[in-house]
């Protein structure tokens, strides 16, 4: 009776974590973005975040929706990417609409002008919605033009988790530039890093294609390698700095 009695606590338990895990594998991804688009809202600035983690998210969480039509994964890894799209998706409108408001004198700009000189530098939502339809609809034929063929499928399913492992290196990069990590969130890093193992570790338990756990991998190597460089110039400053604007400011930075 006992012995029963604790198999059921046992699996009671053992549903209540695969929940959580679930839980966080979906919505963790976009909890960072919270606290920046409500301080966007509140200081009607959108300058401390680049539209460009937008632009990399999206394009990594659409090759890898278009990936499962070739090699199926776990389905919570689907929905994890349709949350981030449309999480991104709405950081794109609330930015627009600031910088619209804060530029009324600019020439507007727009998808159709297909000036690259402006490319996702654009004056209205739906210019960015046009990009991204586009970008889908192109990705979604070629898909299906080479869906037998193993080595593209293959190929699709690295280069969404790639782009999508990529993310800290602008930061990386400015960092490196300026010799310093002043203005970085630590607080955020560390989310990001704690984060990134988490999911990584989720990929190996689960079995997930290997291009989700090499490029997990890489990801946890950039965020600490992130860390080491907050560690280094904090313990050996290099020289006053004149911060340099970096346009490709990771996510992971604020």
């Amino acid at each position: 009776m006992e012995d029963e009695m604790f198999e059921q606590i046992l699996s009671v338990f053992h549903n209540l974590v695969a929940w959580v895990a679930a839980g966080a594998m979906v919505f963790g991804g976009l909890v960072p973005y919270i606290p920046q688009y409500r301080d966007i809202r509140r200081t009607q600035n959108a300058e401390g975040f680049s539209t460009y983690v937008c632009l990399v998210l999206l394009v990594a969480n659409i090759l890898r929706i278009l990936f499962r039509f070739g090699r199926y994964f776990e389905t919570l890894l689907l929905w994890q990417s349709i949350i981030m799209i449309a999480t991104m998706l709405i950081m794109l409108n609330l930015c627009t609409n600031v910088r619209t408001a804060a530029e009324l004198n600019t020439k507007r700009r727009s998808f159709i002008d297909f000036d690259w000189s402006y490319f996702w530098l654009w004056s209205r939502f739906v210019d960015y919605m046009q990009c991204v339809l586009a970008f889908t609809l192109m990705a979604a034929y070629i898909t299906y033009l080479f869906l037998d063929s193993a080595l593209f499928v293959e190929t699709l399913g690295f280069l969404a988790v790639f782009t999508e492992a990529m993310l800290g290196t602008p930061q990386l990069y400015c960092n490196y530039q300026n010799k310093s990590t002043e203005g970085m969130s630590i607080k955020m890093v560390l989310m990001w890093t704690s984060g990134d193992t988490f999911k990584t570790g989720y990929f190996v338990l689960t079995q997930a294609p290997v291009q989700f756990w090499t490029c997990g991998l890489l990801q946890v190597l950039v965020d600490f390698t992130i860390l080491f460089q907050v560690y280094y110039y904090s313990r050996y400053p290099q020289k006053p700095v004149s911060h340099t604007v970096c346009h490709t400011t990771s996510a992971k930075a604020l």
